[in-house]
This record gives structure tokens, sequence and C-alpha cells, in this order.
């Protein structure tokens, strides 16, 4: 926009000041003309006034040369006398006849000046009572005398065009530096609260327009935040709601005859209290809050965690992750849902024994992290595309893999789903999330129970 306007600026400047300048440098080079005609003319007057007495006796030629000569000099106009008979006193002009046709209508009595096709301007006055006949004072302009002075004329004019276009581009530079600033300053706040902070306001400025931009992103930031602030209290209310059910549920678990069992359902009742108490912690944790995990350790985490299950259904894992941490935009307890669904999908939708392996590197390009999940089995019906949400062919809710690109696109992340193996068997997710900063390239960690050659290799 400040480019625009100064480019603006300029044009339009440039269009008056040449609508303006042009005429008056003409002006200047006729007023050049008319002054030196002007001085020009009374010179040669002045001269034929002179020489009226002188040439009216024979004895005064010696005077009339003195009085042409004291007219003469350097860079002033070319003076001469021609008298009747045809000789010239003074400079003559070219190699013919000095007896012209302009010099022959000035005999008649008649002052005039005369433009010759060489360029520059002739003034003839005529000298009445000459003895042998009326002579002629013939004053030449030359074009460089004609118009002298009109080449600093014009430079000033020149200055003075380039010092209003510069004024312009000034004032449109200030005006275009407020309107910027104050345009940048709302994408800022706009930026502000897409990242989060709901908190961020626009301050009112600029033209009327942006004013009222401003002022209804901020009636929009205050409303956004009534609507999420009661979204996120229903969802603590009903979080909390659930406190009662658990409760009976863990007085009926400890009325068990079974320790063992006994033991085991408490254990999953005190699990369910603390998913609730993290909904609850969750559900009124500030927006502007910036999350922060670690991919890497996480990934182990949550591997050495689903490994008992894995061992149990006979299956191999394998794990991939660099020692350095990886840190990206995620919550810690989102990013366990999501490698929770993503583990737990190929646990419930693949034959036991079919492997499986977990892989965690930084992208080529430095700027992304990559999470991904391969396993041996039948694959997707449709390996492009992930089912939709709350659809699923194997009977369960079908949320497990929208929660995690739900994760990962929230982040500023990719989800995609492929074949595991060119014979088109086997599913692969991957989960990609930006980076903070590019990572130094580390090699993966080998874990006990599998090898860092990344997704198990096709069987045939």
């Amino acid at each position: 926009m400040r480019r625009s306007l100064l480019l603006l600026t300029a044009a339009t400047t440039a269009l008056v000041l040449t609508a303006l300048l042009v005429p008056l440098t003409l002006l200047t080079r006729s007023h050049a003309a008319d002054r030196a005609t002007a001085e020009a003319t009374a010179r040669a007057q002045w001269v034929a006034h002179a020489l009226g007495p002188v040439l009216a006796t024979a004895d005064e030629r010696e005077t009339a040369e003195q009085t042409v000569e004291s007219v003469n000099g350097n860079d002033l106009p070319s003076t001469s006398l021609i008298l009747a008979d045809g000789e010239v006193i003074g400079p003559r002009l070219g190699h013919g006849s000095a007896v012209t046709d302009p010099v022959r209508l000035a005999r008649t009595g008649r002052a005039f000046t005369y433009e010759p096709g060489s360029g520059g301007r002739l003034v003839l006055v005529p000298v009445q009572g000459a003895k042998d006949g009326t002579a002629v004072v013939q004053v030449t302009l030359s074009e460089k005398q004609l118009y002298a002075g009109t080449l600093a004329s014009w430079l000033v004019l020149a200055g003075i065009g380039v010092g209003l276009v510069l004024v312009g581009l000034l004032l449109a530079d200030r005006l275009g530096a407020r309107l910027v600033g104050a345009t940048r300053r709302l994408a800022r706040t706009a930026d502000r609260l897409a990242a989060g902070d709901l908190t961020a306001r626009a301050e009112p400025e600029g033209p009327p327009e942006l004013r009222l931009i401003a002022g209804e992103l901020n009636r929009l930031a205050a409303r956004i935040d009534e609507l999420l602030t009661a979204e996120r209290e229903n969802a603590a209310d009903l979080a909390h709601r659930l406190r009662t059910p658990v409760a009976a549920l863990r007085l009926d678990a400890e009325t068990l005859r079974d320790p063992d069992e006994a033991h085991r359902i408490a254990a999953d009742v005190s699990a369910l209290e603390r998913s609730v108490d993290d909904v609850i912690r969750k559900a009124r944790r500030p927006l502007r809050e910036a999350p922060r995990a670690d991919l890497a350790a996480v990934a182990r985490e949550r591997t050495a965690f689903w490994a008992p299950l894995a061992e149990d259904q006979s299956r191999a894992v394998r794990t991939d992750t660099p020692d350095t941490e990886i840190p990206v935009p995620v919550p810690a307890d989102e990013l366990t849902a999501a490698l929770d669904a993503l583990i737990g999908n190929v646990l419930d939708h693949t034959p036991h024994g079919t492997a499986f392996s977990l892989t965690v590197r930084r992208a080529p390009d430095g700027r992304r992290a990559e999470l991904t999940v391969a396993d041996e089995g039948p694959g997707f019906p449709d390996p492009g595309a992930a089912p939709d949400r709350g659809t699923s062919g194997a009977g369960s809710t079908g949320l497990g893999l929208d929660i995690a690109r739900r994760t990962a696109e929230e982040a500023g992340g990719t989800f995609e789903t492929a074949t595991a193996t060119p014979q088109g068997s086997g599913a692969r997710v991957t989960l990609t999330f930006p980076l903070p900063r590019p990572l130094p390239l580390t090699p993966p960690r080998a874990h006990p129970g599998g090898t860092p050659s990344g997704p198990p290799e096709p069987t045939c």
C-alpha cells in the first residue's frame, strides 16, 4: 500500500507539474526573446537618433563610424549602418548585397523586426534626414542572444518541480506509513487472536474505515472470549458431574469379595478419575498458554506403556526416535492421546502377531517433525483418506484417527494415511508438526526389541 501511494503521488504530481511547467517554460522563452528584442530596438532607435544630424552632412562620416563602433562589443548584438548607396558601416552580415528586401522596406520609413530563416532576429530602424537618402540601422540578434537567460529559468523551474515532487512524496510516505502501520498493527492483533490470545485488542487509529474495523474486531474478540469461557465452564461442569458416578463406582469396587478383582477395578477407577481431572484442567486452561511437548520422549513413553499388551499379542514393536529433544507445539496430554489412538488402532484392528513400528524424525527441510506409525496388517480400504469422524468399519467409535488428525492440524501440521508396502498391504499414518527452530541431524537410537531401520519390511 505504501509503495502504491508513493507511485500514485509521484505520477499525479508529475502530471500536474507537467501541465504547469511546460507553458511556463514556453513563456520564459518568449519573454526572453521579447526582452532581447526590446533592448535591440532601443539600441537601434538611439543610434538612428544620434546619426540623423550627422548624416545630414557629408563630412561627418568619421563620427558615424565611431558611433556605430561604440555600440558594438563582445556578447552584444551586431549593429550596422546601411547607407543609401549600399555601403555598410559596422559589421557586415553575409557575402551578398547588404540591401535586402527588409532594408528596402525600412527605407520607406518603417521600423520593424524581422526573423530570417537562419534563426535569430533583425531590428531595422530608418535614419531620416540623410543627405544621400534614407539610411537604415540594423541590429542583428543571434539565437543565443535572443534567448539568453532561458536555460537558467528552466533550471529554476525544474528545481521547483523536483522540490514539489519530493515534498509530495514525503507527505505521501508519511500518510502511507500511518496507514500501513495501522493496518499492520491490526493484522498483528488478528494474528494474536488466531493464536489463542483472547486478551489482544486493537487500538482504533488511522482513517475512519480502519478505526471501524478495529472496533468491530475488538467486539468480535470479546464475544469469542465470552463464548469460549462459557463453553469451558460447561465442559468443566459436565466433567465435574462425572465425579459422583465415579465415586459410586469406586464404592462398588470396594465391596467386591475378590481382592484382586477389587484392586484391578479400583485402579481403573483411579485412572478414570485422573482423566476427569485432566478434562477439567484442560477446559479451564487459558488458550493463550503456548503448549509444548517433546515428541521423541512422548513416543518412547507411550511405546513402553503399550509394550506389555503388544507382547501379550505376540507383536514385534520397532521404535526409532532421536536422542535429542524434538519440541512440538502440542500439549503433552493431547500428543499422548493421539499416540494412544494410533497404537490402539493397530492393536484393535490388526490380527495378533502383526508387527508395527513407530518412527520419529526431523523432516529434510528442518522445519517439521514427523511421527509415523506403520503396521503389517491388511491396511486401509482407501489409503489416500482417513475415515470420516465417527465412521468405523470395525465396531469402534471411529474417533481414533480423527483425534490424531485434529492434533496435527490444530498445531499447524498435516495428517496423511498410506499403505506401508509397495504391494498395497499394511497401513501407515504420518503426522507432521512444525518445529520452532531447525534441529541438528541426529541418527535414530535403537531400542531393545527393535532396530533403527525404520518401518518394518514387507513380508512375502
